[in-house]
């Protein structure tokens, strides 16, 4: 089921959050949809799981042949495992970094990505569609070498991949963060691993903070609305350890003992 994040009339912006059972892919994700135009942007479309029911819910908006980008953050499975299928059931083109761009062909059948892919450079790009101008931006190693995020100025959306996830707990309503502190606990551990550095935390808290969004939704778990939530979360992970600041010579040594189970 969809849940609008945004609907004027003439922009719409959707958010897909339960088109998995949890019971078969057991990390939770979400996929997003910007309308306009007769056509529209598919925002981080998820694995094959995701595929079908998907492709069903952009049809409520408009006919799925007619979509025009599909938009990956980066290039982990969860984010375009099921790119074969958009790309044969549409003329849409992937947006992705440049880094990944010479990847994604090892996801497709040999030929399928011939002038399909546009790489974009690690400095971002702006994105025009009818009379709307949407912002990448760059949020490289947040966690992927090569990664971006989608800004979009009408709805004051920005659509932040794997910052901001929480590991939400089964069966938990997908609505917006109503307390803090008590979310916090699902997003620590993620962030504390997966950002690579608090350098670059800071770098793009600084970014975020002069365009000032709405909503800030991310591929995992709840959404953050409004100015005083948003800012909790800029608050927190600008000042938190994480990735390479929590190494120790302590972590590289070679192994001793089987630990694992064989």
């Amino acid at each position: 089921m969809a849940i609008e994040l945004f609907n004027n009339g003439k922009h719409i912006c959707l958010m897909f959050s339960d088109l998995v059972d949890e019971g078969e892919a057991s990390v939770q994700s979400n996929q997003f949809l910007i309308v306009q135009d007769g056509t529209g942007i598919l925002l981080d479309p998820g694995g094959v799981l995701t595929y079908n029911d998907l492709y069903i819910g952009m049809s409520k908006y408009f006919p799925p042949k007619q979509l025009r980008y599909v938009f990956a953050s980066h290039a982990d499975p969860d984010i375009i495992a099921s790119l074969p299928r958009w790309l044969a059931g549409s003329d849409t083109k992937l947006l992705i970094s440049s880094i990944w761009s010479r990847f994604v062909p090892h996801f497709c059948a040999q030929g399928k990505t011939e002038g399909r892919i546009i790489a974009i450079p690690d400095e971002g790009s702006l994105l025009p569609l009818g009379d709307t101008e949407f912002q990448i931006l760059p949020a490289h190693f947040l966690h992927a070498e090569g990664n971006f995020q989608f800004y979009d100025p009408v709805s004051r959306i920005l659509f932040s991949g794997d910052m901001g996830a929480s590991m939400l707990p089964e069966g938990q309503a997908m609505g917006p963060v109503q307390d803090f502190d008590k979310h916090l606990p699902y997003m620590h551990g993620f962030h504390s691993r997966y950002m690579v550095s608090n350098k670059v935390c800071r770098y793009w808290v600084e970014m975020v903070r002069k365009l000032d969004p709405e909503w800030m939704v991310p591929q995992h778990g709840a959404p953050f609305k409004g100015r005083d939530m948003i800012g909790r979360f800029l608050d927190w992970i600008e000042s938190l350890p994480c990735g390479v600041d929590l190494m120790t010579q302590e972590m590289y040594q070679a192994p001793r003992k089987i630990t694992i189970s064989l």
